[in-house]
Order: structure tokens, then C-alpha cells, then sequence
């Protein structure tokens, strides 16, 4: 998955409270744009002969340009029609990326989405995601010398049970991890999550090197026949194009190698990792670009499908089809090499 680059100095106290202010407007997830109640204490001297504390609550607005009457009202069953509609059945295994509040007001919230697919696709089909770590050190190598020594003395170990994933990837990570009966596969950072019937098979024996690679959960997603889904998330966000660098017979592929803390045996130990870079790509410039240019032209070539679920403009896309088209579209376009 890419990642940002840009390491920034720790922010100054006006600037935390700030990004306080800011977070407090722009609300991710179910309630975006919802007008919330806000509690906050006053001392109230007048009311409580001068030394009693009263409890108030004002209303404000947090939205992303559209008040909470502007945005749709989306429910579980609104959600399943628009998945139906859009391709995805019982029993499939679906790669979800998702952005919640590009959806609407969902009754419900986050949660509300991971269960109208798996209304669909269970109990034979499988839901996945990847998640990562919060933790993860993958850009260490740009990191201060000092921070770069403390997270490698002290980080707790990536344990797939306890640890979080990265919600920058979309709050759902977190809620899929978290979800009854989820499996989550060993790999600290290109770590996937899945619930269903083959979430087991999917996440199990998880290469550390090469992790996106074969033998993966993205190449048994292909395996498996899968589907992946796009809710909302941009084009450039498709996971699966990492597998396709792999498998792309391109000359050049820009290395990285990371430690990684990790529980072996219950103790904790540092591993290298060693992969093909996921933000510069093999070809020498952003990913993303290229990721996004693949999926146009894929979708140009009157593949894959598209439509609304709820207010979200959202792609399904074969898993393996799509591999094959981004691998040729690779080799192509950087060069084939041996």
C-alpha cells in the first residue's frame, strides 16, 4: 500500500490544538457531516450559589461540505440492494477498499457495510481487507537516528491478535480485524484480515519476505477467484496491483529492506523484511500514478463494473483478470526483463 514519504518534526502545541479543532470539523466515518451534541462543563455560579458545576451541551456542525439533512440516508437494506446490483453474490471472495463517508449517513454506521456484504457473501463466501500495523517501521531508514533506536529497543513485537491496524488505510481495518471470527495473517506490515469460510486459508502462512507475492493473501485472492471492491476508495488504492508488480517480468525492481519486531515463540525478535518497494514502484515513479492509469485503462477496455452504493462511486473488479491485465500493461510500459 503506498505511503507517504514525508517525515515531519513532532507538532508544536498550537498546532496540536489545531489539528484538535480540525478533527472536531471534519468528522471520518458514519457521521460525517452529522450535526453532533457536544458535552461540556461550565461552572454555572449563578445557578448553584456560585461554586456548583452545571452540564451543558451545544450543538455544532461537523461536515465536509454538505449538512446532515444534505447527505443520504443509507441503510443495511439500501446497501445490500446497491451490492447486489453492482455484482457481488453469495459466495464470492471480495477485497474490499472503502472510504465510509463517501457512502452517506449510514444508519448503523462502519458497521452497518461490513455486514450488508457479509449478508451477501456469507456463509460460503469470505470478506478481506488489508490492514497493516499502526506500528509499522517501514520507513525507518528516514527516521531520526534517535526515534530510529528507541523503536527498535522498545516497540512492543507485532503480535496478529493484539495489534491494531493501520487506520489510515479506512476505518473499516480496524472494524474488520476486530470482527467475530476474523483470522488475521503474520505479516506485520502487509498484514490482511478476512471473516468468512476461507478466511483461515487466506491469511494462513503468510510469507515475511516478499509479502505481497506469491503465496500471499492478494495470490490466493486470484487463486480463489475473488473480486475485488471499491466503495468510495480511489483508483489508485487497489492493493492487488503490488501482486502484479511482482509477478511482472520488469528489469530494475527498486528493493527495500526494513526490521521488523515480531513474537517468535513468544518472544520478541527483530526480522528483515526484504520486498519490492510499494511506494515507488518498480518503475521508478509513483506507484499510485500508475496504479490509478492501469485501472482506467482497464475499466476503458469495458472490464470490470461500476455503479453507486449509496452515494459511493464504486468498482468490482476479477482479481486475477485485472493481475493479468496490470502485468502486461507493466512489462509494456517499463520494459521486460528477464
Amino acid at each position: 500500500m503506498l505511503r507517504s514519504k514525508e517525515e515531519t518534526a513532532p507538532p508544536t502545541v498550537s498546532e496540536s490544538r489545531a489539528a484538535l479543532r480540525q478533527a472536531k470539523s471534519i468528522r471520518e466515518g458514519w457521521h460525517s457531516g452529522l450535526r453532533g451534541a457536544i458535552g461540556y462543563i461550565v461552572r454555572d455560579r449563578g445557578e448553584r450559589g456560585g461554586s456548583g458545576v452545571a452540564l451543558k451541551v451545544m450543538t455544532v456542525t461537523g461536515t465536509t461540505g454538505m449538512e446532515a439533512s444534505e447527505l443520504p440516508i443509507i441503510t443495511r437494506s439500501r446497501l445490500v440492494h446497491d451490492l447486489r446490483k453492482l455484482g457481488v453474490l453469495p459466495g464470492q471472495v471480495i477485497m474490499l477498499h472503502a472510504s465510509v463517508k463517501a457512502i452517506g449517513w449510514i444508519v448503523g454506521g462502519p458497521d452497518t457495510v461490513l455486514q450488508a456484504l457479509l449478508d451477501i457473501l456469507v456463509p460460503e463466501g469470505t470478506l478481506m481487507m488489508y490492514v497493516g500495523w499502526e506500528d509499522s517501521p517501514y520507513e525507518m531508514a528516514q527516521w531520526p537516528e534517535d526515534r530510529q533506536r528507541a523503536y527498535l529497543e522498545e516497540c512492543p513485537p507485532f503480535d496478529p491478535a493484539r495489534s491494531r491496524a493501520y487506520r489510515k488505510w479506512g476505518i473499516l481495518t480496524e472494524y474488520l480485524r476486530t470482527w467475530p471470527g476474523a483470522r488475521r495473517s503474520d505479516h506485520p506490515d502487509a498484514s490482511f484480515a478476512a471473516v468468512g469460510s476461507r478466511a483461515r486459508w487466506i491469511t494462513e502462512s503468510h510469507p515475511l519476505q516478499y509479502g505481497y507475492g506469491p503465496g500471499s493473501p492478494l495470490a490466493k485472492l486470484c487463486e480463489a477467484g475473488g473480486q475485488v471492491l471499491l466503495l468510495g476508495a480511489p483508483l489508485n488504492s487497489i492493493t492487488l496491483l503490488h501482486y502484479a508488480e511482482h509477478l511482472a517480468k520488469v528489469p530494475g525492481k527498486h528493493v527495500v529492506r526494513y526490521k521488523m519486531p515480531i513474537l517468535r515463540d513468544g518472544q520478541r525478535v527483530l526480522v528483515e523484511i526484504e520486498e519490492f518497494d510499494t511506494n515507488q514502484g518498480i518503475g521508478g515513479r509513483d506507484a499510485g500514478q500508475y496504479f490509478e492509469t492501469i485501472a482506467h485503462k482497464y475499466l476503458s477496455s469495458g472490464k470490470g463494473r461500476s455503479g453507486k452504493v449509496g452515494a459511493a462511486q464504486s468498482y468490482l473488479f476479477d482479481a486475477a483478470d485485472l493481475t493479468e491485465f496490470a502485468v502486461q500493461w507493466m512489462e509494456s510500459t517499463f520494459g521486460r526483463g528477464e
